[in-house]
């Protein structure tokens, strides 16, 4: 019940906004064929933003090799760096008040999904 209320107040406070901007991002990408990867990890992102709470951040299995590592530097470099500072900005924002802390918590789990989204996922728990 609380992370339905949760998820509920966080689309009203941006949590729609932040979806859209990944979503966007990621169809945005996808209409490239070099940056497919890239667009289907910013829409799976956009998925796990749209009702983070509920969700946990989980590792996805290692020994993938190095071609997610060398994506997960190119997402870091190109994307990544920014992304993470707009969640750790709005997490501050957010943390002003103390109604705001959950969402704050929120963004501040985000941020190892937006540094590296091959490596890192939002999980139902």
């Amino acid at each position: 019940m609380m992370s339905l209320l949760g998820n509920i107040l966080w689309l009203i406070l941006g949590g729609i906004v932040t979806s859209l901007g990944y979503a966007i991002g990621g169809i945005l990408l996808c209409l490239t064929i070099i940056g497919i990867p890239f667009g289907l990890a910013a829409l799976q992102i956009a998925g796990a933003a749209l009702l983070p709470f509920g969700k946990s951040i989980s590792t996805k299995p290692s020994g993938q090799g190095c071609i997610p590592m060398g994506f997960n530097i190119l997402w870091l470099v190109l994307f990544g760096w920014e992304i993470a500072l707009a969640h750790i900005f709005s997490g501050f924002i957010f943390a002003i008040t103390i109604i705001g802390l959950p969402f704050a918590k929120q963004h501040f789990k985000m941020i190892p999904v937006a540094l590296f989204p091959f490596s890192y996922k939002l999980e139902r728990t």
